[in-house]
């Protein structure tokens, strides 16, 4: 089998191998890592997969990106992040939701220990990472921003873990209780949760920051797990191939090769639609890629309009599905770089560097016949209605931000497309917004209730360099 390789998307890094690119985050020109040429699936090697669990699938879509770790070792470490003792079995529970409308299926995402989609590519991080930096002797400090879903997922999958510290950094003030609750209240001694006095961009922004500096970087070993890295992707990959399957399980064989389906996917910060752009370029199934924004629409404005103009943190609104709450996605960048194509993307990338805008409207076309994207926006009326709707019709309790995606899926969604919408989180994780839907309180599970009662631990800094970099000199693991 041929190796698979990576090139950064800014075209200044050597090509490298997945246990490289995995423990780098950024690359060293600023970019990000991109396999150099994707693989290629074929049907019947899909359909060959279907009796498959989720861990040994994750072996084999994982083993398609990650051909330098040695494929009994791979199933060691995906058996290891998708057993019982994290996630409940089936790991993905595929559910119709027909009673709201013919064809709709919510892809539950939500099972981990943290009650959030983060966890089924960050449980795999945490199995990964510590193996590669044993192989290697070696340390990693994490160093990370979140809006809400990232951070716990990351610091709940590297607690206690040797050789590896996180460096976590959220907006103060900005995520629900229980995200705050799952993030602060660990005491692990290599977990340092950072409350900036900012939004998510500002916290994001000071990570790219002390990532380009390559002589701190190096000095401190810092790497990354948000959705950056590409890691998370491949992980991510894994249940676009796993829902198709269970969706196409009762269409008779015949048809399956050609059994189209939509996606819809409540998008930030563009790291969960990206993989499945990737399954859908690999040779998944997938008709079209449904991107759903909630008021802080630049990505809906972008696939619309084909005008990509990322907003500031003054302009970035504080909303009830607050880990959308994003107004510069970082993997765009890739897409981008797939669209254009290495050469041009170097050219338009400084354009959008300099101008702050990127015009892409001679694109759109290709955007939506050629990869499949269409794209809309919810708002708090759309979310607190879509709750509603679902929990009347179905019983189903969904988050807000799944319920950006119930909005957009219902409104373009087309018959005869089976539209999986993917589920990001628990509803007990926002029990304000549900409670303003349903008109009452939902019952706060026992698990909920007792962490939102343990101690908190967590430093708040400004929006500045100076402060992250010095508690960094001074905890960093060496």
């Amino acid at each position: 089998m041929q190796h698979t390789q990576y090139i950064s998307t800014r075209g200044q890094m050597a090509a490298a191998g997945f246990t490289d690119v995995l423990l780098a985050g950024l690359a060293p020109d600023g970019g990000l890592a991109v396999p150099s040429r994707l693989p290629a699936l074929s049907p019947e090697q899909i359909e060959a997969w279907r009796p498959l669990g989720y861990a040994d699938l994750a072996t084999e879509v994982i083993g398609l990106f990650a051909t330098d770790i040695p494929r009994e070792d791979l199933a060691e470490l995906t058996r290891a992040a998708y057993g019982a003792e994290r996630f409940p079995q089936p790991v993905v529970p595929v559910t119709g939701l027909d009673d709201v409308a013919d064809g709709l299926t919510l892809v539950g995402l939500s099972e981990g220990p943290t009650m959030a989609f983060k966890d089924l590519a960050m449980q795999f991080l945490g199995q990964a990472i510590p193996y590669v930096l044993a192989r290697h002797g070696q340390v990693l400090n994490i160093l990370g921003a979140t809006s809400g879903d990232t951070g716990s997922a990351a610091e709940h999958a590297f607690r206690g873990q040797e050789g590896v510290s996180v460096f976590m950094l959220s907006p103060a003030g900005r995520m629900s209780p229980v995200q705050r609750a799952q993030m602060y209240t660990l005491q692990d001694t290599n977990i340092h949760n950072i409350a900036v006095r900012g939004v998510f961009d500002d916290c994001q922004a000071l990570v790219k920051a002390l990532s380009n500096d390559a002589g701190f970087k190096a000095a401190h070993h810092l790497g990354a797990v948000n959705s950056i890295n590409i890691g998370r992707i491949a992980a991510q990959a894994v249940y676009y191939v796993w829902s198709w399957l269970r969706v196409t399980d009762t269409v008779e064989e015949g048809r399956r090769a050609g059994y189209r389906v939509d996606v819809c996917v409540p998008s930030g910060n563009f790291g969960n639609i990206y993989a499945g752009f990737l399954a859908r370029s690999m040779g998944v199934p997938i008709r079209r890629l449904m991107l759903a924004t909630n008021e802080n629409n630049v990505l809906e404005e972008f696939f619309t309009t084909g005008i990509y103009r990322p907003r500031s943190a003054q302009d970035t609104l504080a909303t009830s599905s607050p880990s959308m709450d994003i107004s510069k996605a970082s993997n765009l960048e890739r897409f981008i770089w797939a669209l254009l194509g290495p050469e041009v993307f170097v050219q338009r990338w400084a354009e959008l560097e300099t101008t702050g805008a990127l015009d892409l409207r001679d694109q759109l076309p290709r955007m939506r016949e050629e990869f499949g994207f269409v794209a809309g926006t919810s708002s708090h009326a759309d979310r607190l209605e879509a709750i509603r709707t679902v929990k009347e019709r179905s019983g189903r309790l969904i988050d807000p931000h799944t319920a950006d995606g119930i909005t957009v899926a219902l409104r373009i969604m087309e018959p005869g497309f089976p539209t999986l919408v993917m589920e990001t989180a628990k509803a007990a994780k926002f029990p304000q917004t549900v409670a303003e839907a349903l008109g009452s309180e939902p019952e706060t599970p026992d698990v909920v209730a007792d962490l939102l009662a343990r101690p908190q631990k967590v430093e708040t800094i400004d929006n500045e360099e100076a402060p992250l970099r010095a508690l960094i000199e001074e905890r960093a693991l060496s």
